[in-house]
């Protein structure tokens, strides 16, 4: 699967996180729940607002704090549709509000800071979100979005300093999503799980408790332990029916339990709600596991459409691009890719994915380094260890090798249709 999240009920729910050791979350893109200036309806509410807005906006043109709220819900419209011509027009619409307000428009700079994650410009992001908290310093929404950008930077102390302030400013879901995303990251998905816990008690809303729900089955998903994910992501979809990514979710599961038929028809009906380029990849490879070369292929070409459709929008993902481009299309522009994201940012899923595209252009020796920074700060990930596997067996390092498969299938014994299966082949060719 290619994600592109001390005794922590006592910790968090004292405040003191960071104190006691800290934080230390489509495809591998942080599953952080959203905040905007000011939270956005969900589901059908959502156009009925930004139809009200838009309305409200033709008669009171000089509403910078509407022009803010209006910016804000197309950031959510778009992360809900993957649609990314919304992006622009929340752009023109944060901007105005700046024109009409350039001093103390906390909003309109939280807003700028959520697109600009949203569009993956993470460092852009964390400087419009310090803009933000410079005007207001309890501001809870910007302290999120600083999260955000500085966990996809790659920048953990000061990711663990943003999560701590947010959860002592707003301990609730979109604090403890963010800490158990972070927890993961670092090896404790234990703890991770009890944060989402935490947050699904907090949840009231449908669609947040789809998402709480949803995650603590991703967490299952990524520890093996299928069956209970599927019945986690049934669950979130019972809360509500709308979340995309747990209709995805249930795809995977019950792909890696051998269920392909209802896989394929779910991951169809996911990709067509939301043509994420993710579900797309994922669906192409199962495809490409059950010989389906025509298939695969249409959904590949798929996900290249939906990219240049991003990437047209301001979108930067070379990461999408660059893992799909080591493993099904040419590795040589993989690197130069993963080279590009991660002069940007040092996330372990960037070090793992540059690792992968060195290896398949035959430099392992530079491959193997990062490796090393995917597995820093120990990340349980099936895909890290079988990357780091396959490097260490073309370099003749055996043991090594051997070690990596079998914590590899040991974590996820399906961790990916096509990849699972050459792991399994890789550990029994190197078993004496």
């Amino acid at each position: 699967m290619r994600r592109l999240p001390l005794v922590l009920a006592t910790v968090l729910l004292c405040g003191g996180l960071a104190a006691a050791g800290g934080l230390t979350g489509p495809p591998h893109q942080a599953p952080t729940a959203p905040a905007h200036p000011a939270a956005p309806p969900p589901g059908g509410a959502l156009a009925a607002a930004i139809g009200a807005d838009q309305q409200h906006l033709r008669a009171r043109p000089d509403d910078a704090a509407a022009w803010a709220r209006l910016g804000g819900e197309y950031v959510e419209q778009a992360r809900l549709t993957a649609d990314a011509s919304y992006y622009p027009k929340a752009d023109e619409a944060l901007h105005r509000s700046l024109a009409l307000a350039p001093t103390g428009n906390t909003d309109a700079l939280t807003g700028l800071g959520a697109l600009a994650n949203a569009r993956h410009l993470f460092a852009e992001a964390a400087d419009q979100a310090r803009r933000a908290l410079d005007t207001a310093p309890l501001h809870w929404q910007a302290w999120a979005v600083l999260t955000d950008a500085r966990t996809q930077l790659g920048d953990d102390a000061g990711a663990t300093d943003a999560a701590q302030h947010l959860l002592d400013l707003h301990p609730g879901a979109a604090s403890f999503t963010r800490a158990a995303y972070d927890l993961e990251q670092h090896g404790r998905p234990e703890d991770a799980a009890a944060a989402l816990h935490r947050a699904l008690a907090d949840a009231y809303d449908p669609a947040d408790k789809a998402f709480c729900l949803h995650q603590i089955a991703e967490l299952d998903r990524n520890s093996g332990r299928t069956a209970d994910a599927l019945d986690g992501y049934r669950r979130a979809l019972a809360a509500d029916p709308a979340f995309t990514p747990a209709l995805a979710g249930q795809a995977r599961a019950e792909a890696a339990l051998g269920r392909t038929d209802d896989a394929l028809a779910h991951y169809a009906q996911a990709a067509a709600k939301v043509p994420l380029p993710q579900y797309l990849l994922e669906l192409g490879e199962l495809h490409e596991s059950l010989g389906h070369r025509e298939q695969a292929a249409q959904q590949y070409r798929l996900l290249r459409a939906e990219a240049d459709l991003a990437a047209a929008n301001g979108v930067v993902d070379d990461l999408t691009l660059g893992q799909f481009e080591a493993d099904h299309g040419d590795p040589a522009t993989a690197v130069r890719l993963l080279r590009a994201e991660w002069a940007r940012r040092h996330h372990p899923l960037v070090a793992d994915a540059l690792a992968w595209a060195l290896h398949r252009t035959g430099a392992d020796r530079e491959a193997l380094g990062y490796t090393d920074l995917a597995l820093a700060h120990g990340w349980r990930d099936a895909l890290f260890h079988y990357h780091r596997g396959e490097i260490e067996r073309a370099l003749g390092r055996t043991a090594d090798a051997r070690t990596d498969l079998s914590q590899a299938l040991a974590t996820d014994p399906q961790f990916n249709p096509l990849q699972a299966p050459q792991a399994r082949s890789a550990l029994a060719a190197l078993t004496p």
